[in-house]
């Protein structure tokens, strides 16, 4: 191994940690002023914890679409898709895991069902066209725009019929430029971290002739699903599973929506096409297919039986294993 690849791999791993404390602080500083002024705890998770542990995805899919080129654009494309399915057979799956617990079945409905909704158009795209051009970008992010408006409405409407004051009573802690600091601090670390790991994940990639939608698939989509995972460990350990489960369907529905709409919107690209299986677009055949059934192992129970239950994430699991596996040995 030379100089060149370890000083790659040390870099990529600054990029890794770049993210995690970056969201880390962008996340604290959001809830801080989400709770200054009183926002309810159901529209700061709706909206700001799951944009917030989502920032990562963003800026490293546009950084890759900016980057432009195949291996910018397989990394934008494979950098969303590899996210979904770490957050829901990995990060969502130690939740079920180790703590399945009852959930409410009527705050996870309007996100999910956003979710496939959109999967629905980004599939019919994927697999029409083969093209992701500005407009399906334009239309991914309007999206997203009307899944926030329609979240703040439900939510305010959710507040304003109930009694409770618990958000009044609690005073939030620090200054209000406290809360601002971290957040411009957060975004900066990200925005760091982000081009880290693009650059040098892609030049490891190159160098150990691995293909780029695999890299961004597993190791760049691991390293952005941190935040999520340090918030589905959190909640694990204060006993919140609902609150873990609806952090990771937010952070999905926005990694389909924003993630991919603004990497298309600043780049547009086709469907790579780097691995096939079978003389098939492995995208086409495995990823995207997968994406599906593991959002649809997670929610089904939680739907019907308003429950998550322990076999789904040893499942889950399993599936991730495999799906890891298969993109290096495959």
């Amino acid at each position: 191994m030379n100089n060149s690849l370890i000083l790659e791999i040390v870099l990529f791993a600054v990029g890794f940690v770049c993210l995690v404390k970056g969201g880390d602080w962008f996340v604290d500083g959001s809830t801080g002023i989400a709770h200054r002024f009183h926002m309810p705890e159901i529209l700061i998770g709706a909206t700001v914890v799951s944009i917030g542990t989502t920032i990562p995805e963003v800026m490293v899919s546009a950084t890759g679409a900016i980057t432009g080129g195949d291996g910018g654009s397989a990394i934008a494309y494979g950098n969303a898709i590899g996210s979904i399915i770490c957050n829901t057979s990995l990060i969502a799956a130690i939740t079920m895991t180790f703590r399945p617990a009852p959930v409410e079945k009527k705050s996870l409905r309007f996100p999910i069902i956003f979710f496939f909704c959109s999967a629905a158009f980004y599939c019919a795209t994927a697999y029409i066209t083969g093209y992701f051009s500005r407009l399906t970008g334009a239309i991914l992010l309007a999206i997203f725009a009307a899944y926030i408006i329609l979240s703040v409405k439900q939510a305010k409407s959710a507040s304003n019929s109930s009694d409770s004051t618990e958000e009044d009573a609690s005073a939030p802690e620090g200054s209000l430029l406290k809360d601002i600091l971290f957040i411009i601090l957060g975004a900066a670390v990200i925005a760091v971290g982000a081009k880290l790991l693009v650059d040098n994940g892609t030049l490891i990639a190159e160098a150990l002739g691995v293909p780029h939608t695999v890299i961004a698939l597993t190791f760049v989509a691991l390293g952005t699903s941190l935040p999520e995972l340090v918030t589905a460990v959190t909640a694990l350990i204060k006993g919140h599973s609902d609150l873990s489960l609806g952090n990771v369907i937010g952070a999905n529905l926005f990694n389909l929506v924003l993630v991919s709409g603004a990497a298309t919107t600043i780049s547009p690209f086709a469907v790579p096409c780097e691995k096939l299986f079978m003389g098939y677009n492995s995208s086409l055949i495995i990823e995207i297919p997968l994406m599906l059934a593991v959002m649809l192992l997670m929610c089904l129970p939680a739907l019907i039986k308003g429950k998550i239950y322990r076999w789904q994430g040893i499942v889950l699991l399993c599936i991730y294993v495999g799906f890891c596996a298969f993109q290096f040995i495959g």
